[in-house]
C-alpha cells in the first residue's frame, strides 16, 4: 500500500500559541488542540502538526524530526540552527548563547548565566546587567533601567529543513503554508470597501482620494452610475468614508478580510 506523504509542521507551544492558531485558522487550517497531547488535529491529511516550545523549534527542524515551523528569529540564532528561512512573518527568550557571542565580540569578558524569570528585578541586587527579550521595554523603565544597546531584533520567522526543502512535494506544500499566512497577515490591517458613484464624479473621485489608485470598477444596471471596490488600511477608514460621501459616493459598505495575496 503507498504510503501518503506527509509534512511535519511544528508551531509554538506557549504564549505564540493561541495566537499561531488563530493565524492559521485565517489561512484556511482549522486546528484543535487537545490539552493531553501535543499532536493536535488539523483538517490537512498531508499535514502533521507538533506543539513544541519555540525555543526548540529550530533545532528539530534543522535535524529532520521536523520539516518545517515557526518560531522567532532570536531562537534561531540563539540555537545557531542551520535551516532555510521561508519567510519572516511579523517571541520572550532566555538567550544565553546570544549573550555570549555578543560579548565576546566587543571584547567584555563576563559571567553569563540564564535567567528564570524576573529579570529586571535581578539588576538591583543579585546581577551587574541583564540581556532581555521584550517587546516594548515598558517593564525596563518600569524597574529603572536603561537600555544600552540592542543585540537582535526578532521576528517570527517560517523556517524549514535543507532536505524537506529539496524535496519538490514538500517544497510546494511549504511555500503554499508560507503564501496562505503571509496572505492572512496582510489582512489583518486591512479592509474592503465597496461603493456606488456616478460616473460624471469618478474621475474626481480617483485624483483627490489616493487610496483608490488602482481599485475595481464596473458598470451598474443604472445608466450613468459605476461600483467601485478597493482594499485599504483599516487605520484610515473612519477618515476616508465621510470624504467618499462628500465626493457623491453612495451604498458606501466596509467588509473585513480573511487574506490579502499580492
Amino acid at each position: 500500500m503507498k504510503v501518503e506523504p506527509k509534512l511535519r509542521f511544528g508551531l509554538p507551544k506557549g504564549s505564540l500559541q493561541d495566537a499561531t492558531i488563530e493565524k492559521m485558522a485565517k489561512a484556511g487550517f482549522n486546528i484543535q488542540v487537545n490539552p493531553r497531547s501535543y499532536i493536535p488535529y488539523v483538517d490537512d491529511e498531508e499535514m502533521e502538526i507538533r506543539l513544541i516550545r519555540a525555543q526548540e523549534i529550530s533545532r528539530y527542524v534543522e535535524h529532520g524530526y521536523l520539516d518545517c515551523g515557526i518560531t522567532g528569529y532570536d531562537w534561531i540564532q540563539e540555537n545557531n540552527s542551520k535551516v532555510h528561512e521561508v519567510g519572516e512573518l511579523r517571541i520572550a527568550t532566555e538567550v544565553v548563547n546570544l549573550a555570549k557571542r555578543y560579548l565576546r565580540q566587543h571584547g567584555v569578558k563576563a559571567e553569563v548565566e540564564f535567567s528564570w524569570g524576573a529579570t529586571e528585578f535581578k539588576a538591583h541586587e543579585l546581577v551587574d546587567a541583564i540581556i532581555e527579550v521584550t517587546e516594548t521595554g515598558s517593564s525596563l523603565r518600569a524597574n529603572n533601567l536603561r537600555i544600552v544597546d540592542t543585540l537582535l531584533t526578532s521576528t517570527p520567522r517560517m523556517i524549514a529543513n535543507h532536505t524537506a526543502w529539496k524535496d519538490r512535494w514538500k517544497r510546494e506544500k511549504i511555500e503554499t503554508l508560507s503564501l496562505l499566512l503571509k496572505g492572512a497577515l496582510e489582512a489583518e490591517a486591512k479592509v474592503g470597501l465597496k461603493m456606488n458613484i456616478q460616473q460624471k464624479n469618478l474621475e474626481r473621485l480617483l485624483q483627490s482620494l489616493p487610496a483608490l489608485r488602482n481599485p475595481t470598477i464596473s458598470s451598474l444596471s443604472l445608466t450613468g452610475w459605476v461600483a467601485v471596490e478597493t482594499i485599504i488600511d483599516e487605520h484610515i477608514v473612519r477618515e476616508l468614508i465621510p470624504q467618499l460621501k462628500a465626493a457623491g459616493a453612495e451604498g458606501i459598505i466596509e467588509y473585513p478580510l480573511n487574506k490579502v495575496v499580492y
